[in-house]
């Protein structure tokens, strides 16, 4: 059997979820193909999982100081692009693409009638029972129609439908896993480094961590910039007291399992973020802010950790599910996953 996944690249939560499911891949066997898009193909690091991918421009947003840009998103597409990327994919070889919101792999399946399999999380977002916080008809329609899929499988926080897993976060070893409780991760990447930089120097008492795709390794005071680094990152988050972030998937899933407490800004005119933001608002495992707000950070530090949440870790169930091409009954996955998960 050989499979291919497409994989969004505008951030790195996909990566991330991707990381965890190459590595259930190679250790059972499976030959995979991977290719990415939504970023310039030199904007990628860290990838040795992914072997010799295939890098593609696709769709992505545009963003200014922690804002959707809707007016150069739509001018940037580059629509004949994507069409020529799309025709151009041979994907007749696969017995099935694997997708997670990739538009070039789910398109080009499509053309050619190969099954897809969409698993992502905003596939979970098609459910009438997961919370968006806001009218979802036309963005369940651009889901859709982006990445368009046979099956889909949403990944949430929740058990809110049967179709919805939750996320796999992967076991990494730490030489220092225990809190410091002055040390606080801060992963704004669609937010000014200079507007962060002011946003957290009034608060000397915490030595801030702070990852940004503009970041040079560097210390201001406190304030400890870093280049992106998947080892370093994961690092630091391992024994930082909290997180403050944008509202991305990933990143929250990760901290949750560490029981790591969440401060986030959600990037302005996404959805999504929004609606992640909410979402963990109404379990009390996150605090939100509309903007850098000191106020927040203030009430924030004062605030408790999170309890651990134990996220399964093993993708081998979804795996031998995806081989048996039964997609359509989620049922049995859908329990054993949440069965051991202490919400």
């Amino acid at each position: 059997m050989k499979i291919l996944y497409g994989i969004q690249g505008t951030g790195n939560g996909h990566i991330t979820r991707a990381r965890v499911m190459a590595s259930g891949f190679k250790e059972l066997g499976i030959d995979v193909d991977y290719i990415f898009s939504g970023r310039a193909k030199k904007d990628y690091f860290d990838m040795q999982e992914f072997g010799q991918y295939k890098s593609f421009r696709g769709l992505s947003f545009d963003t200014e100081n922690g804002q959707v840009k809707s007016y150069r998103t739509v001018s940037n597409a580059r629509p004949c692009k994507l069409l020529a990327d799309i025709k151009s994919l041979d994907v007749k070889q696969y017995d099935f693409v694997l997708n997670d919101f990739e538009p070039v792999s789910a398109w080009a399946a499509k053309r050619a009638g190969i099954p897809v399999v969409g698993i992502s999380h905003q596939a979970a977002f098609l459910s009438s029972s997961v919370p968006m916080f806001s009218r979802g008809i036309l963005r369940k329609s651009l889901i859709k129609y982006y990445a368009p899929a046979n099956t889909y499988l949403g990944v949430h926080w929740q058990p809110f439908a049967h179709n919805i897993i939750p996320p796999f976060i992967a076991n990494h070893q730490h030489g220092n896993p225990v809190a410091v409780m002055n040390k606080v991760l801060v992963y704004l990447p669609f937010e000014n480094l200079d507007s962060i930089i002011d946003y957290l120097k009034d608060f000397p008492e915490k030595e801030f961590y702070c990852y940004h795709p503009h970041a040079c390794n560097q210390s201001i005071g406190h304030i400890h910039l870093r280049s992106p680094s998947r080892t370093g990152f994961l690092n630091d988050l391992a024994n930082t007291s909290g997180v403050i972030g944008n509202a991305g998937f990933e990143l929250a899933s990760e901290a949750l399992k560490l029981g790591k407490k969440l401060l986030l800004k959600p990037l302005d005119g996404q959805f999504e973020q929004g609606a992640n933001a909410q979402t963990l608002l109404a379990m009390g495992m996150a605090h939100v802010m509309s903007y850098l707000n000191p106020q927040a950070l203030d009430d924030w530090n004062t605030a408790p950790q999170n309890k651990q949440i134990n996220y399964p870790s093993d993708p081998a169930p979804l795996i031998f599910w995806l081989l048996k091409k039964q997609w359509n009954n989620t049922h049995s996955l859908h329990k054993g996953l949440w069965g051991s998960v202490n919400l």
